[in-house]
């Protein structure tokens, strides 16, 4: 009887574990540093490694995780309440199943939402289940709308490169970051790097000015190298993880992926409506 109770208790759990995510945000301090195509290509990843994956394209007027993916979207998540689509309409399923939510434009008519149409949005978003991850594409730079979806998630992720501005761009970031309390800590992820060791080295380099004029933990979560496959792949249309699975940028993607899901805690966020509902609470 005791085993037969454990065994339900344990279902119990795992149902409920179904219906929850970690949230993920990853951002830069400006743009032009790849940030998307990591977004992108790491979502498909984290999917071949047996996970569930929602993107949310939450970049204002600029985003292009579906040009990457090579998708043209004619709606975006706000059509749903402004035009009565479905959420259906809206998600677009990528590859190895990677779901796409375009936030667009849209996301700017947050406040203009009535307490109703956001209860509307909120229950259509309930057919956005059972997903491992959520990670959301932010704007590059320091706006309200990038520390809004910072203060959202379960990680923040910050995209550097070894150019100077690059570095100085995400300290600004960071320390706005830490100035409002959003945030106690960032993972760094060093983008066209040359090798390990310039990576290693970029890292250390933000690290050391964090460390020393912002009470902010930085952590190193990994790089990836400089490769013009990735550029063939952008002007294909093709997640270079999907065209080049063997390149050495897709296999710095599998090791960052591959932490992440190593550091999986017990603690995880509510999926898409609890999400949402964040959203609604720090953007209004």
């Amino acid at each position: 009887m005791l085993d037969q109770a454990q065994k339900l208790r344990q279902l119990a759990a795992d149902n409920l574990k179904k219906d929850k995510a970690r949230i993920i945000t990853v951002t830069s301090g400006k743009g032009g540093v790849g940030k998307s195509n990591f977004v992108v290509n790491l979502a498909i990843m984290l999917q071949t490694m047996g996970k569930k994956v929602l993107i949310f394209d939450a970049d204002v007027g600029m985003g292009n995780d579906d040009v990457l993916m090579g998708f043209l979207p004619k709606f975006n998540v706000f059509d749903v309440v402004f035009n009565n689509k479905e959420i259906d309409d809206v998600v677009i399923t990528g590859p190895y199943g990677v779901k796409l939510l375009p936030g667009g434009s849209g996301i700017t008519k947050i406040e203009e939402l009535t307490s109703e149409q956001r209860d509307i949005l909120i229950s259509k978003l309930e057919h956005l289940k059972g997903f491992d991850y959520i990670i959301m594409d932010t704007g590059a730079g320091i706006n309200r709308s990038v520390l809004g979806f910072a203060a959202c998630c379960d990680e923040l992720i910050v995209i550097i490169t070894p150019e100077p501005t690059s570095l100085t761009d995400a300290y600004s970031l960071v320390k706005a970051i830490n100035h409002f309390k959003i945030k106690s800590s960032a993972s760094i992820v060093v983008n066209r790097a040359i090798d390990e060791k310039e990576a290693v080295f970029t890292f250390n380099k933000f690290k050391n000015a964090v460390t020393n004029f912002l009470k902010m933990k930085v952590e190193y979560l990994g790089s990836i190298a400089e490769d013009k496959r990735l550029v063939q792949s952008v002007r294909k249309q093709q997640p270079f993880v999907i065209s080049y699975p063997n390149c050495e940028a897709s296999q710095d993607i599998g090791k960052i992926g591959k932490k992440l899901i190593g550091t999986e805690g017990n603690e995880q966020s509510s999926g898409v409506q609890g999400l949402f509902k964040k959203i609604f609470s720090i953007f209004s």
